[in-house]
């Protein structure tokens, strides 16, 4: 394991150990937010976040950082995402653990020219830490890892239409679910992404596409010989805020094959 995935194990560690478990199911109501349809925010975010951007500025001092919640309540510090910056997810699967169930984990990233260079993925409840370095490879627990799919016909395919509209969901389940064995999603990228190259699930949809929740797993994904890109086949871009759509898939192959159903009904 490198100097510099130590220190960001170090530091969610620590940061889940202060700020995330001892929170975990003795949240109170007032301590649980709505921030918008099907996404909350709780106090545990905002002591997670704080910590890990005074952890990662000891790091690298002089970057910019987004945070999740930081963003959230001033939009500006999206700008940031065009140059160097950390990017973090303090909780990663928020509606997850403010219910009081797994899984939920700590996603960070580290970005420049609006392209992810390294990413960390970690998950409170069993430890398991994911890292990934641009042209490095992609490591679990400190061991290369190597995307596997499932083996299985269909394929299992984890689509997450929570943000999608009414139409676009339909065409979903019309064009797309009838090739593929269904399975529910995680509501949680630190666990879906982990999924797709670890031999549980062989292709995954995703409409929002935030940095915070994409930014690790995509390139960890991509590190590892899966694949994830937009559904033209560009690559993900921390810096598109605005924009929709993520293909993830444990092979190539797979992702082609998704591609192409997708663009029947997307064109």
């Amino acid at each position: 394991m490198s100097v510099i995935d130590r220190e960001i194990l170090a530091l969610m560690r620590e940061v889940t150990d202060k700020a995330i478990l001892p929170h975990f199911r003795s949240l109170s109501a007032s301590e649980i937010e709505n921030k918008a349809k099907d996404d909350v925010v709780t106090v545990a975010d905002r002591e997670a976040e704080e910590l890990l951007a005074t952890g990662l500025a000891k790091l690298n001092p002089g970057i910019g950082i987004v945070g999740e919640e930081n963003a959230h309540a001033n939009a500006a510090v999206l700008d940031l995402l065009a140059g160097p910056c950390w990017i973090i997810d303090p909780i990663d699967g928020t509606n997850n653990y403010a219910g009081g169930t797994g899984p939920f984990g700590i996603l960070i990233a580290l970005a420049d020219e609006g392209v992810a260079q390294s990413g960390w993925i970690y998950d409170c409840l069993s430890g398991r830490f994911c890292a990934a370095h641009r042209g490095k490879g992609a490591f679990l627990g400190g061991e290369s890892v190597v995307a596997k799919s499932s083996g299985e016909t269909p394929p299992v395919a984890a689509i997450s239409t929570v943000f999608m509209d009414q139409s676009r969901r339909g065409a979903v389940m019309e064009h797309i679910a009838p090739h593929y064995r269904l399975v529910d999603i995680p509501r949680c990228a630190a666990e879906q992404y982990p999924r797709l190259a670890l031999g549980e699930n062989d292709v995954s949809i995703f409409e929002r596409t935030i940095a915070w929740d994409h930014a690790a797993g995509a390139l960890w994904l991509n590190e590892a010989g899966g694949k994830c890109a937009r559904p033209d086949g560009s690559p993900y871009r921390v810096d598109e805020k605005d924009r929709t759509g993520l293909i993830g898939a444990a092979s190539p192959a797979l992702w082609d094959d998704l591609a192409a159903r997708y663009a029947m009904f997307d064109a």
